[in-house]
């Protein structure tokens, strides 16, 4: 078999998406040459998070995310570029996997690098976030406790860059990093 019989074999699935009952697919768009297999295992995969319902009123509230990732730090050390926080992982920032979730994570990293960035640039300068890079290495579970150290990498007039690592407490294992750069506002006049 040539390389290109290889390729269109291997783009071409057994089963197609048109043996589903109309039903099941609802107002769903879905391309006929997606495997039957693949359409079930997504929709179920949102039903079972239930992805399209409606957001709980008590959770529609300004500042809700960010209070309750900020419930799940207790700080542990500040000092000039640097910030140390216990992160506690409770089923509220888990995912379907029972590890803390890629979102959460993330907003955990952001919230560290304005914290740690906070420590060495002046007040009167605005941070606005122009890039953060996440590595996820491992997970941590439900009940595990997570060292998350923010570190000022580099920071000038203008911009600031700041590491995040994620530690399991018990082992020291890095488990996830992050690194972003914040950009101060104004800038500075050249």
């Amino acid at each position: 078999m040539s390389q290109e019989e290889k390729g269109q074999a291997m783009a071409k699935p057994s089963i197609t998406n048109h043996h589903l009952p109309e039903s099941f697919c609802g107002s769903m768009k879905i391309s006929k040459d997606v495997p039957s297999q693949s359409v079930i295992a997504i929709k179920d995969m949102f039903g079972d998070v239930e992805i399209s319902g409606p957001v709980p009123e008590n959770c529609n509230t300004k500042e809700f995310y960010s209070d309750l990732i900020r419930g799940h730090l207790k700080p542990q050390r500040v000092v000039r570029g640097r910030v140390t926080c216990l992160l506690t992982v409770t089923p509220a920032i888990t995912n379907v996997y029972r590890t803390v979730h890629g979102g959460a994570i993330a907003a955990i990293a952001e919230m560290m690098s304005i914290a740690s960035a906070r420590t060495v640039v002046a007040e009167d300068k605005e941070l606005f976030l122009g890039e953060l890079s996440m590595s996820y290495l491992s997970g941590a579970r439900n009940n595990e406790e997570v060292i998350v150290d923010g570190s000022v990498v580099r920071s000038g007039r203008n911009l600031s860059v700041v590491a995040v690592e994620f530690k399991l407490e018990k082992t020291g294992q890095l488990i996830y990093t992050a690194r972003a750069t914040f950009y101060h506002m104004p800038v500075a006049k050249l």
